[in-house]
């Protein structure tokens, strides 16, 4: 095989495996006013992800390292171009782990509430921007013979690209719902399961608009053939939350994301940065890839590597595959203040 073929391949499944792990948690945030009532409520929310959302991320530095390995053009043209909307992405992924950490700090209702706030817009930026990010890659922006982006800001904010950063948050959001879903019971579990049934129905009829949009304006037969794929298992996963079978509307709505992203990339290839003014300015597989012996050294890393990643983060899961309920946020609760009393009679 192609070794420039197979790098453009991991690129995709490191992105898919980004966009369905921390999707959910960008859903999860984004829906925690929608679900919770009160501050235990947002307690188990965010306890959900908890011991998960920063192992999710790791997806996206992998991803990114890769990317400037195998393909180093393409990885100057993008983070120069979209410097921007890049940044954004950073700004908000780091203000919502910040917000993790520090929400638990203090006890006043106006500290949590700020950081819950922090919390919303640092999944929402994150998930909406990529969506853009990705529709102008497919879509092609100007460059010049030098591969460098000779657009605006401004330029990257079209229909298109738009109507994609809202597919990727819709379906983020219906994602993170989702896993509520499976992750918690009582109240949280029947809003959660309401909220995912009216996302997923929204969710169904903006995402078939664009990935409609997508094949027949940059697509190919494959392309076509997975966005299909993507428009079944969107439905399917909508009609198991309504059947309540939590663990299969999971389940569809992750490869629902897969199939998308796939989409993207199958519409993309070969090239990896269309050039919207001149195509000979395009940068494809070929032209945008590092040496031969490069991939061929990174081919063998990864053959070593990615298993153990994968191992690792199933692991990981498997150990906190257990529902966070209410009683156990209110236990420990109790518990905490009882040690802080003890340590105040101590004093």
């Amino acid at each position: 095989m192609d070794l420039t073929v197979l790098w453009f391949g991991i690129i995709a499944f490191l992105f898919i495996g980004y966009f369905v792990l921390d999707g959910f948690d960008f859903g999860v945030g984004m829906a925690m006013p929608f679900v919770s009532k009160d501050d235990t409520d947002r307690r188990v929310v965010i306890n959900t992800i908890g011991p998960v959302w920063d192992l999710n991320e790791t997806w996206l530095i992998v991803a990114g390292a890769s990317l400037f390995a195998a393909f180093p053009e393409w990885y100057a043209t993008l983070f120069s171009g979209f410097y921007l909307p890049l940044l954004l992405i950073l700004v908000a992924l780091i203000l919502r782990g910040v917000s993790f950490e520090y929400r638990h700090q203090r006890s006043e209702r106006q500290w949590k509430q700020r950081f819950d706030r922090m919390i919303v817009v640092g999944s929402a930026v994150p998930a909406l921007l990529w969506g853009v990010t990705f529709a102008n890659i497919v879509r092609g922006v100007p460059l010049n013979a030098a591969h460098d982006y000779t657009g605006t800001f401004f330029e990257l904010l079209n229909p298109f690209a738009l109507l994609g950063g809202l597919t990727t948050l819709l379906l983020f959001f219906t994602h993170g719902a989702l896993f509520l879903v499976l992750k918690t019971d009582g109240e949280i579990h029947a809003r959660a399961r309401t909220v995912a049934f009216r996302a997923g129905l929204i969710t169904v009829v903006v995402a078939a608009v664009f990935l409609a949009w997508t094949v027949l304006a940059y697509g190919t037969l494959p392309a076509f053939a997975l966005a299909v794929g993507a428009a079944v298992t969107l439905i399917a996963s909508v009609m198991a939350n309504l059947r309540r079978k939590e663990g299969a509307a999971f389940t569809l709505m992750a490869i629902t994301i897969g199939l998308a992203v796939l989409t993207l990339f199958a519409a993309l290839f070969p090239a990896v940065m269309p050039a919207s003014n001149d195509p000979t300015h395009s940068l494809t597989i070929e032209n945008a890839s590092s040496s031969p012996y490069t991939l061929q050294v990174m081919s063998w890393t990864a053959l070593v590597a990615l298993p153990l990643i994968l191992a690792y983060q199933a692991w990981t899961y498997w150990i906190f595959r257990k529902r966070v309920t209410r009683s156990h946020i209110e236990s420990q609760g109790a518990a905490d203040s009882g040690s802080e009393a003890t340590v105040e009679a101590a004093h």
